[in-house]
């Protein structure tokens, strides 16, 4: 879908973004199911263009705010990002906040199997790319690039699992008994603040990540919308969980049941202990409250796509669809801690 730029965002493009030249349209990039996001094709070269979906909103959802500020403070540090351009908190112009930031070019791969590779020495680098990355994000000191009040303070599971609660509650279309049964367990198993602190993405998956065309080389991570200051191990939870998510039959494709070793994609032992040795820490503690914390978590983001599809705000078309993998992440989630924890 290509619309044409005019009118008051034709304006605040010339008076904002250097160089910018137009005329200028607006083509819609096929995934992401929060944020709508934009190619941006001008006279003056390519952008992209991001912002909060139309309609009513949950609150504190879909901050583009925050993802513009967290990309800039990460311009200086080892963690690839998109330079950003500038942000319109005003919904005068577009109807929404938004902002505009830079066209990387650049490979994404939407399959974890990386079935379109031959090679299963890249498969192993694309991995230990993505391993190495997440581990140089929570390597950077917030306070030096000036995000140490990025996030509230306090037991980061316990703070994430009441906003959770809280969103899922916002946006529960009907009752799910596994659903109830994960947020009960949780609740009980939350582990002891063990005050570790760091800069998590908070969506850290293979498609949120744009890769070189011809190497093995992460040249963006996108999609901050649920960074904050928070626990690392979430971020590693949240990513190994595509390991354990059903390769077929849905639109979260995962890895389970598919051959890794003979694909050269590392086994979650193999990735876990990559990112330990990188980290310079022996172990992950919690790690079964870890990983069903990552399928409760998805799952209420996935019941809010679909509330939204019913309240016809989505960003994505297939958004509806959605709502019918809550109840199997929560059931994957039991069956974790089932299997983790005899």
């Amino acid at each position: 879908m290509e619309q044409a730029v005019d009118g008051r965002l034709l304006e605040y493009l010339a008076a904002n973004l250097e160089g910018f030249k137009g005329p200028a349209r607006l083509q819609k990039f096929p995934g992401g199911q929060s944020n709508p996001t934009f190619r941006l094709i001008a006279v003056s070269g390519n952008y992209v263009l991001r912002r909060q979906p139309p309609g009513k909103l949950l609150k504190s959802a879909h901050a583009v705010d925050r993802e513009f500020r967290v990309i800039s403070a990460l311009s200086t540090t080892r963690v690839p990002v998109p330079r950003v351009y500038t942000v319109c908190e005003s919904a005068d112009v577009i109807g929404s906040m938004f902002y505009i930031m830079e066209y990387c070019e650049g490979r994404i791969f939407w399959d974890a199997a990386l079935p379109q590779l031959d090679s299963n020495a890249e498969r192993t680098a694309i991995f230990d790319e993505m391993n190495r990355v997440l581990a140089e994000l929570h390597q950077v000191n917030p306070e030096a690039v000036g995000l140490s009040d990025y996030g509230k303070p306090g037991n980061y599971f316990e703070r994430q699992l009441g906003r959770w609660t809280a969103q899922y509650r916002a946006s529960e279309t009907r009752s799910i008994a596994a659903m109830e049964e994960l947020i009960a367990w949780l609740e009980e198993n939350q582990p002891a603040d063990d005050g570790r602190v760091a800069l998590v993405h908070g969506d850290y998956r293979m498609d949120n990540l744009v890769f070189h065309p011809h190497k093995a080389e992460i040249v963006a991570v996108l999609d901050w919308e649920l960074s904050t200051l928070g626990h690392p191990f979430a971020d590693l939870a949240y990513q190994c969980m595509q390991l354990r998510m059903p390769s077929k039959g849905g639109q979260i494709p995962g890895l389970a049941g598919i051959d890794r070793r003979s694909l050269g994609i590392p086994q979650e032992e193999e990735y876990v202990a990559a990112y330990c040795r990188r980290m310079n820490i022996d172990a992950i503690g919690n790690w079964p409250f870890c990983l069903a914390f990552s399928f409760f978590r998805l799952a209420a983001i996935v019941q809010g796509v679909a509330k939204r599809a019913v309240d016809g705000n989505a960003s994505n078309e297939k958004a509806a669809a959605l709502g019918q993998w809550v109840e199997p992440l929560a059931r994957q989630a039991l069956a974790v801690i089932g299997d983790e924890t005899t």
